[in-house]
């Protein structure tokens, strides 16, 4: 069993794969396994793909929540993460998660650093020790990134044993999921360490300017926020500041929204 099951989705990201890859391959902690999700690309990634030693499923373009569930089913390692496929790791980071587990933790997290052409932004995030998840969470909702799934290395055998999956054919899976992940948590532990490079660019997913697919985030937004309010209302712990985040992230998304779609939501 490996330490570490590393799930890379790609599609048509031929300018960036080969460098993702290579921070990956180039990790000093080399007890790992890739496992590529080829979700129907169009282009040439899957030739990049090929020169690497990775395991691959290949799928329909189906999106990526899941892209990221298929390749949890496959992994095999001791701890799971997802790195996006335009995005690439600091070569120590593996090895400083790998000795920061001795207590298995659930949930470790480490820290974003955002790039793009003409600057690096770091935002200095200040780990802790192991803690409940509800106090984890309270403390990593005052951070940058807080639900994004690739700020996260996370225990498999307790991901799995809660039959967590992302939401299919939805923007902002990460949202709808990883504050759960998080606050049921029994151990979370987050390093200071800045150990992923988020790569911004125009044309992403998140940053496409399309109005039409503006609504649908919104609305995917909304229901991912009804799914959290009823499940953490299942548990007998303190949610006060988990309802407050969650709350405060659908106020904003939602104005994103313009005239009457604004009104209504």
């Amino acid at each position: 069993m490996p330490k570490f099951s590393i799930i890379v989705p790609v599609y048509n990201v031929e300018d960036y794969i080969d460098k993702c890859l290579k921070s990956i391959f180039n990790q000093t902690y080399k007890d790992f396994e890739v496992i590529v999700i080829d979700d129907g690309t169009k282009d040439n990634s899957m030739d990049i793909v090929n020169k690497y030693d990775v395991i691959v499923v290949k799928e329909k373009n189906s999106g990526l929540s899941t892209a990221r569930n298929n390749g949890v089913k496959k992994a095999k390692g001791e701890y799971l993460l997802f790195v996006d496929s335009d995005d690439y790791l600091e070569k120590d980071l593996l090895k400083n998660i790998n000795d920061n587990l001795s207590d298995n933790p659930d949930v470790l997290r480490f820290q974003i650093k955002e790039v793009d052409e003409d600057k690096e932004t770091y935002f200095n995030e200040k780990g802790f020790d192991t803690t409940n998840g509800v106090d984890a969470f309270n403390r990593i909702s005052k951070y940058h990134y807080i639900e994004n799934a690739w700020a996260y290395a996370f225990n498999r055998k307790y991901y799995l044993d809660n039959n967590y999956k992302f939401k299919d054919n939805s923007y902002h899976e990460d949202f709808g999921l990883i504050p759960l992940v998080i606050i049921k948590a029994d151990t979370v532990k987050s390093i200071s360490y800045i150990g992923y490079n988020y790569r911004q660019r125009n044309n992403s997913i998140m940053n496409n300017n399309d109005y039409d697919k503006t609504k649908k985030k919104v609305e995917d937004f909304l229901n991912h926020y009804k799914y959290l309010i009823k499940e953490i209302d299942k548990l007998d712990i303190d949610s006060t500041i988990f309802k407050s985040y969650i709350s405060n992230s659908l106020i904003i998304k939602i104005c994103e929204l313009k005239g009457n779609d604004y009104k209504e939501y």
